[in-house]
C-alpha cells in the first residue's frame, strides 16, 4: 500500500470541470437535477412513430429539444439527433468549465455512441427502397456513423487534441472517459472533453429490443415500467439524451482558478466472456471491474459511501449487480447506498455511463440521492439499500459509476470530492 500511495501522489490527477446534459428529466444539468429529485418516471407511450403492434409502446423521450438553441438550422439538418443532443451538452459543459479558446484548441475529444444515427440509417433505408439510390442523402455517412460526434465537437470548437469515438454498447461512455483520464495522465493533453450521446427510439430499434425480450412491456403503465430491483421488473425502459464533461488535469484547473466538481480516483475494465447479451449471473466481470476500479483509486471500501448502479431493470442484469456489489464490498454492503437513474430516465445506451456519472457528481456536490423509483416490492434476494422512491438526504466522499454493455463489457469508475 505505501508503494500505491507513492505511485499516486506522482501522478498525474483528473478533476470535472465542466458539465453539460441532455436528458429526459431536463436539459441542462440543472433542470436535469430537479427532474430526477422529483422522484418520478419520465417514460410515456411513444410519439416520434406509431407503436402499435409493437412489443413495446413506451420509452422516455426529450419532446422539448429545440436544436435552433444550440446550432444553426443549417447544420441542425445535417446532424443525426444523437450528434444535435451531444453537441447540445458539450456547448454546456465547454461553457461551465470556463476554459479559454486558447486551451480548447489544444483539447482532445472522446466521446462514445452506442447505435450513432440510428434513425438517420433507418431513413434513408426507406428512402433508397422507395425513390431509388440517386435519392439517398449524401449525409448518411456523417449522420450515421458513431465517432461523428466526437469529430463535431473538435470541429465546433478548434479542439485538434486526440479525437475519436468509443463504442461498447451501454458502456461506451464510461470507456470513453476512462480513456479520457488514461490520455490526462499519459500528459497527451491537459483537457479532455468526454461522455456520451444516443438517440435510438426508433422503429427498428424498439422492435429489435423488444423482440430479444430486454424491454418492459408495462404499456399501459409507462410512467410505472422501469422498476430497477423490484420484484417485478420485466426489462429496460429505452432512453435518450447526451452528456458531455470536461476532465482536466489538477494542475490546468488550479492554475487557472476553475471550479472543481469532483476528482475522477480510479476506473477498472473487464469482460464478462460470458454470453453475447445476457450477464454473467454471478457478476464475477463486474465484480472485477470495480475491484481494479478501487485498486486503481488507492481507496479501500470503507472510504466508498454510494454506487451509481447500471440497474437497467432486467431480471438477470440487475440482480448480477447486486451480487457483484457484495462481492467486493462484503458487509460493508449494508452501510453503502445504491440506486438507478434509469428509473426515473430509462436506459440511454451508450450515453447512460456519462449522464448517471454526472448524476453522481452532483449528487457528492448537493449532499443528495436522487430515488430508484417505482420500488415497491423489494426482489427477496436484493437486500441493499436501494434509495426506494424518496430522494435521499447524505454526505458522499466518494462513490463507484457502473456501466455494463452487451457483449460482457464491464466499466467501472471511481470518483468523489476533490480533496487537495
Amino acid at each position: 500500500m505505501k508503494e500505491r500511495v507513492e505511485i499516486l501522489k506522482n501522478e498525474k490527477r483528473v478533476v470535472v470541470t465542466g458539465m453539460g446534459v441532455v436528458a429526459p428529466s431536463g436539459i441542462g444539468k440543472n433542470n436535469f437535477w430537479n427532474g430526477l429529485i422529483s422522484a418520478k418516471s419520465f417514460a410515456s407511450r411513444i410519439t416520434f412513430f406509431d407503436p402499435d403492434g409493437y412489443r413495446t409502446q413506451i420509452a422516455a423521450e426529450i419532446k422539448d429539444f429545440e436544436p435552433s438553441k444550440y446550432m444553426s438550422s443549417k447544420d441542425a439538418r445535417r446532424y443525426d439527433r444523437y450528434t444535435q443532443f451531444g453537441v447540445a451538452a458539450a456547448k454546456e459543459a465547454i461553457e461551465d468549465s470556463g476554459l479559454s479558446e486558447e486551451a480548447v484548441a489544444k483539447a482532445g475529444v472522446i466521446v462514445a455512441s452506442g447505435v450513432g444515427g440510428i434513425s438517420s440509417l433507418e431513413k434513408e433505408i426507406k428512402v433508397l427502397n422507395s425513390k431509388g439510390p440517386s435519392r439517398v442523402s449524401p449525409f448518411l455517412v456523417p449522420m450515421m456513423i458513431a465517432d461523428t460526434l466526437s469529430g463535431t465537437i473538435a470541429t465546433l470548437y478548434g479542439a485538434k487534441g486526440p479525437n475519436f469515438g468509443t463504442v461498447s454498447a451501454c458502456a461506451s461512455s464510461a470507456h470513453a472517459m476512462i480513456v479520457a483520464c488514461n490520455l490526462i495522465k499519459n500528459e497527451d493533453v491537459d483537457v479532455v472533453i468526454t461522455g456520451g450521446s444516443e438517440a435510438p427510439i426508433s422503429p427498428i430499434s424498439v422492435a429489435a429490443f423488444g423482440n430479444m425480450k430486454a424491454l418492459s412491456t408495462r404499456n399501459d403503465e409507462p410512467d410505472r415500467a422501469s422498476r430497477p430491483f423490484d420484484k417485478d421488473r420485466d426489462g429496460f425502459v429505452m432512453g435518450e439524451g447526451a452528456g458531455i464533461l470536461v476532465f482536466e488535469s489538477l494542475e490546468s484547473a488550479l492554475k487557472r482558478g476553475a471550479k472543481i466538481y469532483a476528482e475522477v480516483k480510479g476506473y477498472g475494465m473487464t469482460a464478462d466472456a460470458y454470453h453475447m447479451v445476457q450477464p454473467d449471473p454471478e457478476g464475477n466481470g463486474a465484480a472485477n471491474a470495480m475491484r481494479l476500479a478501487l485498486k486503481s483509486s488507492g481507496l479501500s471500501i470503507d472510504k466508498l459511501d454510494y454506487v451509481n448502479t447500471h440497474g437497467t431493470s432486467t431480471p438477470v442484469g440487475d440482480l448480477a449487480e447486486v451480487r457483484a456489489i457484495k462481492k467486493v464490498f462484503g458487509d460493508r454492503s449494508k452501510d453503502i447506498v445504491i440506486n438507478s437513474n434509469k428509473s426515473e430516465i430509462g436506459h440511454l445506451l451508450g450515453a447512460a455511463g456519462a449522464v448517471e456519472f454526472i448524476a453522481s457528481v452532483l449528487s457528492v456536490n448537493k449532499s443528495m440521492l436522487p430515488p430508484t423509483v417505482n420500488l415497491d416490492n423489494y426482489d427477496p434476494e436484493i437486500d441493499l439499500n436501494c434509495v426506494p422512491n424518496k430522494p435521499l438526504k447524505v454526505e458522499i466522499r466518494n462513490f463507484i459509476s457502473n456501466s455494463f454493455g452487451f457483449g460482457g463489457h464491464n466499466a467501472s469508475i471511481v470518483a468523489g470530492r476533490f480533496e487537495s
